[in-house]
């Protein structure tokens, strides 16, 4: 699959640079995030988005940094901000590349004079460096670096107010400023020893950001400037700017963090290494030994169902288990500390504890079963034993063997809220609930036995048949040919939606093969979409497809016809249950129909979802921990599968007619 290609003719073009947005993370729960070509369209963008205390919350410190170029006793501002509906300064004009690996670079043309900016999020620190370089220049050049501040939470926006102490206090070739009490200093740095600050404390005002005001929120917000640094810089000369929570010592320590670290930096050539790339960005260590999952960038925080979801694909399909594993143990202390197994408290969502088996499923071909029992097997027991108490009159398991789930708060992952009321309830006995229900009693019956742990064995042995039975029982459509989506006392709700794979790509399932065939066929006739699978079939009278960006539209429509991919792993992993290393070229289809969309949201990442028609828009988070897992996911299926196909014989014999297949595959029919 093709690399990262941009259309440099169209860069000056707002309708197409406006709608690409970059994102550097430091992993540890900041992040730098943009469009490409500097402008800011959302509360949530950049140049120094961090943590400042041990919470999860994060705050935007350095919005923006104005470059401006001169010559001559003449200014050209390269920045590019909105103001009411204008754009003022139109820096973009004066770009003509922007190239995204190994670090996001923009490069200007004003005149005889080309600059190139260098922008380097450092891991590990909250830091941010831009290294400027004069490439060409025909007279004497001086630039000028305006920083603007915001100082405040993420989700919320700064207004010019009295209390704000714009002054900037000199340290070591920098200043350091801090807007409030609370806030670390940030320390602003160059490693050119002849420049100057000028102090100019000053409130810009009303910068617009359309995006916030198209999801229907406020979208405008002051900010402050201390002042700027300005210095000359000669032709084929480089100047690094630093801010950092932390001072430098010396000039000499910003060259050489910058120079280290982007010879660390992993090229994103492919769609494969952007995909890995883009993985590693949602693994965030804190203190106090915390490792998490970021559902979303940029405004999701960790959630335990997208944790144990995502985990598999962002960490053990690049081999990196100690993530997986010290993630894990993030949430499996979270879950005991909570009281969850004690019956002190209730999950999330119904749905949400159960993931965990998925997670450890994966992880059991990375470490021996012995370990994996001796760690978590205790968790993976008590988790069971509350459900099957149950957690309190609306979660817990029925007589029936099955999880009932009913109140008036949302309870399964498709909770979403519309005036105060769940859009889609969907209470009693949800499918996907029922599934994972089944897999996780299953997967911990045979650990238990090969560990040894009779006694778990024969309390528990009986019920995986008694489920079963009541599913079939309650849920199968023999008409019809599918699973129902839920069922409770009062209906059996056919409507055909996405969380019917589920029950058919867990690795233990209640469903036949020949019915697995038809809940596939289903899936293929009414859900398959070449940017994921959708959540309600385009037959139903409630089906939302492509929508305006207003929050309320797309709450609409993301749980009633949006296209999300994380299903997608669950409808490979079952056609390949079927068909083996038969399906490896359908599976890897699927996977070239993304690779145009690692370049129209966020650069190198995916969307949350997708509109459920064509042309499909990229709608939610721009860069979303379960879509990119589930597409690393499926790579490794293709992986694994491919090793199993036997090599091609020689030329001659190429036309040779193929040998039948052992099980019955559903051929894939991506919908356009």
């Amino acid at each position: 699959m093709s690399g990262l290609k941009f259309d440099k003719r169209e860069l000056g073009n707002l309708e197409y640079s406006l709608d690409r947005e970059m994102l550097a993370t430091d992993r540890r729960g900041g992040y730098m995030s943009t469009t490409i070509v500097g402008c800011n369209t959302r509360k949530y963008h950049g140049l120094m988005v961090a943590p400042i205390d041990q919470s999860d919350r994060t705050y935007v410190l350095l919005s923006s940094l104005d470059e401006t170029i001169i010559q001559h006793d003449q200014s050209f501002n390269l920045a590019l901000h909105r103001y009411e509906g204008i754009y003022e300064p139109r820096g973009h004009k004066y770009i003509t590349d922007f190239e995204y690996t190994p670090t996001p670079t923009i490069t200007y043309r004003v005149g005889g004079v080309v600059l190139k900016k260098e922008l380097l999020w450092i891991h590990k620190r909250t830091q941010l460096m831009i290294r400027y370089t004069l490439v060409d220049a025909h007279s004497d050049t001086t630039l000028r670096l305006r920083p603007l501040l915001a100082f405040r939470d993420k989700h919320a926006l700064s207004k010019a107010n009295m209390e704000a102490d714009g002054r900037a206090y000199e340290i070591p070739f920098g200043v350091k400023c801090r807007l409030y009490q609370g806030y670390p200093w940030l320390h602003m740095q160059l490693n050119k020893e002849a420049s100057e600050f000028i102090a100019a404390p000053d409130w810009y005002y009303n910068f617009e950001y359309q995006r916030e005001l198209a999801r229907g929120y406020e979208g405008h917000e002051d900010l402050l400037t201390p002042g700027y640094f300005e210095f000359n810089i000669k032709k084929g000369e480089s100047v690094i700017f630093s801010a950092a929570t932390d001072m430098m010592a010396t000039t000499e320590t910003i060259t050489e963090v910058y120079e280290a670290s982007l010879a660390r930096r992993t090229h994103k050539i492919d769609f494969l290494s952007c995909l890995r790339h883009s993985a590693r960005q949602f693994v965030i260590r804190r203190p106090n030994n915390r490792t998490e999952v970021v559902a979303g960038y940029p405004w999701f925080g960790p959630f335990m169902e997208d944790t144990f979801m995502a985990l598999p694909g962002l960490t053990l399909s690049q081999g990196y288990k100690e993530d997986c594993i010290d993630a894990l143990d993030t949430a499996v202390r979270d879950i005991e500390a909570s009281g969850l197994m004690d019956g002190n408290s209730v999950p999330p969502t119904v749905d949400a504890p159960l993931w965990l088996y998925y997670t450890l499923q994966q992880l059991e071909g990375h470490i021996s079963q012995k370990a994996l029992w001796a760690k978590y097997g205790d968790v993976m027991k008590g988790i069971l034993e509350a459900y099957r108490r149950g957690f309190n009159e609306e979660i817990k398991m029925h007589d029936n063997a099955l999880i009932w789930a009913s109140a008036e708060r949302p309870l399964t992952w498709m909770g979403t809220m519309i005036d105060g009321r769940p859009l889609t309830p969907r209470r009693g006995y949800a499918v996907e609930v029922q599934a994972l229900w089944y897999n996780a009693v299953q997967y911990t019956l045979a650990v238990a036995k090969k560990q040894g742990d009779k006694e778990f064995v024969k309390e528990w042995k009986e019920l995986p048949e008694q489920i079963k039975a009541s599913f079939i029982e309650k849920f199968w459509l023999e008409e019809e040919g599918y699973v129902a989506d839920y069922v409770n006392y009062d209906e059996v709700n056919k409507f055909i939606r996405c969380n019917m794979v589920v029950a058919v790509g867990l690795d233990y399932k209640m469903l036949t093969e020949e019915q697995v065939v038809r809940v596939l066929q289903t899936v293929n006739n009414h859900l398959l979409t070449s940017r994921g699978i959708r959540t309600l079939s385009p037959r139903n009278i409630l089906y939302k497809s492509n929508y305006n960006e207003d929050q309320r539209s797309q709450d609409l429509a993301s749980r009633n016809g949006s296209a999300w991919i994380w299903p997608l792993m669950f409808y490979v992993k079952a056609c390949f249950d079927l068909g083996g290393e038969r399906y490896v070229d359908d599976a890897k289809r699927i996977l070239e129909a993304f690779d145009d969309e690692l370049q129209t949201k966020c650069v190198g990442s995916l969307s949350e979802r997708f509109e459920g028609d064509p042309p499909h828009g990229a709608r939610g988070s721009v860069s979303h921990a379960t879509s990119v897992a589930g597409l690393l996911y499926i790579n490794s299926l293709i992986e694994k599968y491919s090793s199993k196909r036997p090599k091609r014989k020689a030329a001659a014999k190429s036309e040779e007619v193929e040998e039948k297949p052992k099980r019955k595959c559903v051929r894939k029919t991506v919908k356009k």
